[in-house]
């Protein structure tokens, strides 16, 4: 009996139609059938459901399984848990809301944790989260493609092994959790002439710190946490930032009143509407800020949870940003029409040298690039179509973690609604004979 035959005899015993429909089903990625293409390469049947990426949001999914005795695999395409966190992060990143907002379920962060903790804790965290619930990820497995087959009833996730020569291997399960989250991919913005600039133009995912700009004119743009953060780090390192504002932006305190401004808008609207929140936020923001209108930094026509609510568009929580542009420090600019050696035109006809530019641009899912489906996710921005608290369930045993906009709390939230659910269908299952 060949590798996949053996992977397959569990699901066989249950199932004695299983494998005649594997083998009369035709794959779409192959001319000729099912059955030469399971000889062709290696193929595993999972009993119970596949996570795709092993970040925070999959490890959540993970131990939800974990607590209910429910076997899974994870499949990563990177090295290491949480490959955003710990290969496309600046060294100063720390977490922008306080660590009780940020955990991942049945394990709170150590006591001496400060209450923002930094980048390295943070990862720290989640490598021992993953070692609490013993999961381990099969790392160096890139999902090229992944559809349901209504003919057997399971999901055929198509990967790469890239760390094996190229190895293909065919997986096979019943329930399939997407968690590759909402920071799969960088955003790069095609901006007219990239090829004449000559310095370095570098995405905020390749930013470590602001020691290779020391001494030089850096033009970051964005105006999102990230790129008010780089603009700060810079200024650490004696270079001199400036800041590209694109769209309007909401820069509240981190803190108000001594409290966290997140853990304090939570709970004001236990007590108060969403509008009445929003109104004391900006009150109290231009009591310490002032207008930031006149820095630059115009506010959106709808309050910050407004906003976040209806686009998922995050308010920047300044860390000291706003003094340094006060100060003279960091130069707000407008929008960027061109580049030219060196130089850049802005779009109100000023022109200006820079050294480098770094993309504070932000990140997007990429599901739409290999998740075969056609009612669950857009194929515009690769996140659920049903808007939050329902996209965490889609049809066939497909199911979303970490797509509410929400963060970690958020995450946390789906990964215990899928685990509960899966539970369910099995138990159905077993009650049933099946």
């Amino acid at each position: 009996m060949d590798y996949c035959l053996r992977e397959l005899e569990g699901k066989q015993a249950h199932d004695p139609l299983f494998m005649k429909k594997m083998n009369n089903n035709k794959s779409t990625t192959t001319t000729t059938d099912t059955t030469s293409s399971i000889q062709s390469r290696r193929c595993v049947f999972v009993h119970g459901p596949i996570i795709v990426g092993a970040g925070p949001s999959g490890l959540a999914a993970a131990a939800c399984l974990k607590q209910k005795n429910i076997p899974f695999v994870i499949l990563e395409r990177s090295n290491c848990i949480a490959s955003l966190w710990q290969l496309k992060t600046y060294d100063r990143l720390r977490l922008h809301l306080p660590k009780q907002f940020c955990e991942l379920p049945f394990m709170e962060f150590p006591f001496d944790f400060p209450t923002y903790p930094s980048k390295q804790q943070f990862i720290k965290y989640l490598e021992n989260y993953a070692e609490r619930f013993s999961i381990r990820p099969k790392f160096n497995e890139t999902v090229e493609n992944a559809e349901f087959d209504g003919d057997i009833g399971c999901w055929r996730l198509r990967c790469l092994n890239s760390n094996k020569g190229g190895v293909t291997t065919e997986y096979v399960c019943r329930w399939l959790i997407v968690a590759t989250g909402e920071n799969a991919e960088a955003v790069v913005p095609n901006i007219e002439g990239v090829d004449e600039f000559g310095g370095v133009i570098r995405h905020t995912s390749l930013y470590k710190s602001g020691e290779e700009f020391r001494g030089k004119k850096v033009l970051v743009v964005g105006c999102g946490n990230s790129g008010m953060e780089v603009c700060l780090d810079l200024c650490n390192f004696d270079a001199t930032p400036s800041l590209v504002v694109r769209d309007s932006v909401h820069v509240l305190p981190r803190e108000m009143l001594g409290k966290s401004t997140f853990g304090l808008s939570m709970w004001l609207l236990k007590w108060f509407p969403l509008g009445v929140v929003d109104r004391f936020l900006l009150i109290v923001s231009w009591l310490i800020f002032g207008d930031t209108a006149q820095l630059g930094l115009d506010r959106p026509r709808l309050g910050p949870l407004q906003l976040k609510n209806l686009s998922g568009k995050t308010p920047v929580l300044d860390v000291g940003t706003l003094a340094k542009i006060k100060a003279g420090h960091i130069k707000v600019r407008p929008s960027i029409k061109r580049l030219k050696r060196h130089t850049v035109e802005f779009i109100d006809g000023r022109s200006e040298n820079f050294d480098g530019i770094i993309l504070a641009t932000g990140y997007k899912s990429n599901v739409p690039y290999w998740l075969k489906e056609e009612d669950m996710f857009s194929k515009e921005d690769g996140f659920p179509t049903k808007p939050f608290p329902n996209g965490w369930k889609g049809k066939n045993g497909l199911y979303a973690v970490g797509f509410t906009k929400r963060g970690l709390q958020g995450a946390s939230m789906d990964a215990k609604r899928i685990a509960d659910d899966i539970e369910q269908c099995l138990e159905a299952k077993a009650k049933h004979g099946s």
